[in-house]
């Protein structure tokens, strides 16, 4: 099964604009259900989904997890999937937009700096945390493609995690540094100059500059040289298209973006981790240099998803289970 194969989801016809397949429509007595909410940040809404498992009953504890979502990505793509996908197997969980994206508040729009990312997941868990049913002893941490990198970076001092997964982890500071593969080491500083420009444009009251903002036909997209952008901007711009999803963001991020690195002080991470790629990915590397260095936990494990290219983590089902297969023991073994 691959991307090109996938049926597009329509947003318009979810009431709840989910788009990914077998998606809530309709919250019903005794089922897994979805709950919108709203809550505070740094003085910025958060828009976020909570699902509840069935046969919930507020007065209850359950398990809870948080996911972080994918560079790019809204709640209502993949990690609305695993959210719900986890619900149905007895966790509460959330998902948050993240701060300057999706349907979360924030200026310039797109944003994206690693700590305001981190700080969407701690932000996450002081919500959930007082949510009716959350055993607050029992709260893992997920995270996918860059917010799997940006949970490990959470999970070194947020000790309220017990344990915490990633699947397909993109280290988004060491690409935006050094480039996809590093690719592009001989233009860092160049990059930089031109990340410099574009805050001292925006501080001056100018005109806020994009990268990653681009309009590819699909022959340009045929044409990309490797399978996460050509996977990806048909995951975004076609099967699973999301209003609130984009490619692109702040030039000026780059400043914040290029001198973090998610493996810096990974030794912080005491706890149970599991970290999931495709074995077929073109960023499984990041995966694997992750792990290697993350020495502070004994209880750890690197699953490799047989066949998968990393988008295909994100939807294509028997990639999918593969995945809850191994989230769903690890979590109950991790959260007791």
């Amino acid at each position: 099964m691959t991307i090109a194969n996938a049926v597009a989801a329509d947003y318009r016809q979810n009431p709840f604009t989910l788009v990914y397949d077998k998606a809530i429509t309709t919250n019903e007595p005794g089922k897994v259900n979805i709950h919108p909410v709203t809550y505070k940040l740094n003085s910025l809404d958060i828009a976020a989904n909570v699902y509840t498992p069935a046969g919930y009953d507020r007065n209850k504890k359950y398990p809870t997890i948080v996911l972080a979502h994918q560079n790019g990505g809204v709640k209502e793509q993949t990690t609305g999937l695993y959210a719900q996908r986890l619900a149905e197997r007895g966790f509460i969980t959330i998902t948050a937009d993240a701060a300057y994206q999706g349907g979360s508040g924030g200026l310039p729009r797109s944003t994206d700096k690693p700590q305001f990312r981190i700080e969407d997941i701690h932000g996450m868990a002081d919500f959930i945390s007082s949510f009716p049913g959350v055993d607050t002893a029992r709260l893992g941490l997920f995270g996918i493609c860059g917010g799997g990198g940006y949970s490990l970076a959470a999970a070194k001092s947020d000790k309220r995690f017990k344990s915490v997964a990633t699947l397909s982890m993109f280290n988004s500071g060491r690409v935006r540094r050094n480039g996809f593969k590093d690719s592009q080491m001989d233009t860092i500083q160049k990059r930089l100059q031109q990340a410099s420009a574009a805050r001292a444009q925006e501080a001056a009251g100018g005109e806020v500059l994009y990268a990653g903002d681009a309009n590819l036909t699909d022959a340009q997209i045929d044409a990309l040289p490797f399978d996460l952008y050509r996977d990806g901007y048909r995951y975004y711009w076609k099967t699973n298209a999301h209003p609130g999803s984009t490619f692109k963001y702040t030039m000026s991020s780059l400043m914040d973006l290029m001198r973090w690195d998610a493996t810096d002080e990974i030794g912080l991470i005491d706890v149970p981790l599991l970290m999931m790629a495709g074995s077929n990915a073109d960023t499984l590397y990041m995966t694997e240099d992750a792990f290697s260095k993350a020495t502070g936990t004994k209880d750890k494990e690197l699953f490799k998803i047989e066949g998968a290219r990393h988008i295909e983590t994100y939807w294509v089902p028997e990639y999918v289970d593969a995945a809850l297969g191994k989230l769903t023991p690890f979590f109950n073994r991790t959260l007791v």
